[in-house]
């Protein structure tokens, strides 16, 4: 006989490791660290799921995440806006047809992720959450505890920014 608590828990949480996951990479900047808090999360998670507010399990479980993200960066006492991202860590190519197509995709992948991972804290995670995790805008305010109107302010701005460092790359590269 299976435990009602412990199914409650893989139907909630374990099912959302995998955006955990990436949300606690794109934070904090390394594989080991993300693992380390996600595993983190996922214990916090199990003793707080009789606890369990937002608006979906998803939200509350990605609130957990970076919560533990936060208490990391607090810890190593560095400044998010400064943390790498690593494409060999982290990178996921796709198939390309010829290997120069692919040196072009894996080249514009790695400018946008290092334009990503330079953003301040506050807007690289919701470019995370919502445009590669597909969250909705209340999930995210959920997730960062702000109002809906600052997620989408936060998320313009961050759009604005990647947009005009991507600029700034291309114009670089053509001088």
């Amino acid at each position: 006989m299976s435990d009602p608590n412990h199914q409650h828990f893989e139907t909630a949480v374990l099912v959302h490791l995998e955006a955990a996951y990436n949300l606690a990479r794109w934070l904090l900047g390394d594989v080991a660290s993300a693992e380390d808090a996600v595993q983190s999360a996922c214990l916090k998670a199990m003793r707080g799921l009789g606890s369990m507010t937002g608006p979906n399990p998803k939200a509350w479980f990605m609130a957990v995440v970076r919560n533990c993200c936060t208490d990391q960066l607090r810890e190593r006492k560095t400044q998010s806006s400064q943390d790498e991202y690593d494409d060999d860590l982290h990178g996921h190519h796709g198939h390309a047809v010829s290997a120069e197509g692919n040196a072009v995709r894996a080249e514009e992948v790695r400018r946008v992720r290092e334009s990503i991972a330079a953003l301040p804290m506050e807007f690289r995670e919701v470019i995370v959450l919502r445009e590669l995790e597909g969250m909705s805008y209340k999930e995210i305010s959920a997730v960062v505890k702000v109002p809906i109107g600052t997620v989408m302010s936060r998320l313009s701005r961050a759009r604005e920014r990647l947009a005009e460092c991507l600029a700034d790359q291309r114009e670089r590269r053509s001088s």
